[in-house]
């Protein structure tokens, strides 16, 4: 859902903070890196959760008989975009 999708990113950004904190103050290259390593899998979990949002969204509407905001085409093109 959407609301777990901006807790990851909220969450992100609060990591992404403390790794410039990091940067600003010297710390290891090797810590700073694994840090930012849980910023970038944050990040793509975030993504991949709205594109489930999105894929169930349009599912539904299919299933009421109406055209889907986004084709699957579209959503397959912003799924491989986080891939």
């Amino acid at each position: 859902m959407i609301g777990d999708a901006l807790t990851r990113l909220r969450r992100a950004q609060g990591q992404l903070s403390g790794v410039i904190s990091m940067i600003e103050e010297g710390e290891d290259c090797a810590d700073v890196l694994q840090q930012l390593a849980a910023v970038s899998k944050a990040l793509d979990r975030a993504g991949f959760k709205i594109v489930a949002t999105g894929m169930r969204h349009c599912d539904a509407a299919r299933q009421r008989g109406e055209e889907p905001p986004m084709t699957e085409k579209e959503l397959e093109r912003l799924f491989l975009a986080l891939a």
